[in-house]
């Protein structure tokens, strides 16, 4: 697939909530090594940004300016991953989450190029390997978790598009105190070791839809509202 594309890379990256990652492609053994032993995954803006988004992302678009992004980065660089990227998120049962994606070395004018041209095939090719993904795993997946209540999705829901606790808090009515509450209950129910684990959890199962905001009495209005 990567000689046919004319790419330096094709990677299919599933990741699970618990921290397992099932990845298959052409990095290096060495550069997957890497990646797991340092947790990169962790700090990654593509894995981080895939999680909220549904529409196909180039890594230049991504946030890249944080000290650990950056030293990720060139890491990653300096290991062959490419200097250019792009990723399809993949999502199935349960909240089910994975990327595809695709790399090179070639010129930003090249690579726009190319995007524009072959996104319809690297949308149907993620497709159809996430599909002989989820077949292989059979009925490994795992099933949701205790259900969470409408608030407790609303608060999570809010936290995992960016806004901050004092946002959330006033977008739904309630003090900060009462929304902590929320947070803690849907973090234990979830059985995530912290907030950010939480949210992703939650996004990963199905619970919530990250990229819109909730509907309901408690946030009219809401959706438009956008965060401080």
């Amino acid at each position: 697939m990567r000689d046919r594309l004319r790419v330096r890379h094709c990677v299919y990256h599933w990741l699970r909530a618990e921290g397992e990652e099932y990845r298959c492609g052409t990095y290096s053994k060495h550069w997957r090594r890497r990646y797991d032993r340092r947790c990169y995954r962790r700090i990654d803006p593509v894995v981080i940004d895939g999680f909220r988004r549904f529409d196909p992302v180039d890594w230049k678009e991504l946030d890249w300016s944080g000290k650990a992004a950056r030293a990720y980065r060139r890491d990653a660089l300096d290991h062959g991953v490419g200097s250019q990227g792009f990723s399809i998120p993949l999502r199935g049962p349960n909240g089910q989450f994975a990327l595809f994606s695709v790399t090179d070395t070639t010129s930003d004018a090249a690579w726009a190029e190319f995007t524009a041209a072959r996104q319809p095939d690297l949308i149907l090719v993620g497709h159809y390997l996430n599909r002989k993904a989820l077949e292989l795993a059979g009925p490994t997946l795992p099933a949701p978790s205790r259900s969470l209540s409408p608030r407790e999705i609303e608060a999570l829901t809010y936290l995992a598009q960016g806004y901050g606790r004092g946002r959330v808090a006033d977008v739904l009515s309630i003090s900060e105190h009462t929304l902590r509450a929320y947070i803690e209950s849907a973090r234990f129910k979830l059985g995530a070791a912290n907030t950010t684990h939480a949210v992703a959890r939650a996004a990963m199962e199905g619970l919530i839809v990250v990229g819109a905001a909730p509907a309901g009495p408690g946030t009219r209005g809401a959706a438009a509202a956008p965060p401080r």
